[in-house]
């Protein structure tokens, strides 16, 4: 038998590594205000318009300037 309660939602639940949909539709950019991307592959939420990728660990969005990505390589903070 195996074990799978790590990583199987229970119904109506996202997966663990994904994000509620509901959540997506609040969640804005915390240093513009402006609406977010979500990139599944890259389990990050991005900010065109601040050009930054905020991290999604555990299926939580990590929505701090300081913990975000720069989608430009050679942008710094």
């Amino acid at each position: 038998m195996t074990d799978t309660s790590d990583s199987v939602a229970a119904p109506g639940n996202p997966p663990p590594t994904g994000v509620d949909p509901r959540l997506l539709e609040m969640l804005v950019c915390p240093l513009t205000k402006s609406l977010l991307r979500y990139d599944a592959r890259a389990q990050e939420l991005i900010s065109d318009q601040a050009r930054l990728a905020y991290p999604i660990r555990d299926g939580i969005p990590i929505m701090l300037i300081d913990e975000a990505r720069p989608l430009d390589p050679d942008a710094r903070r």
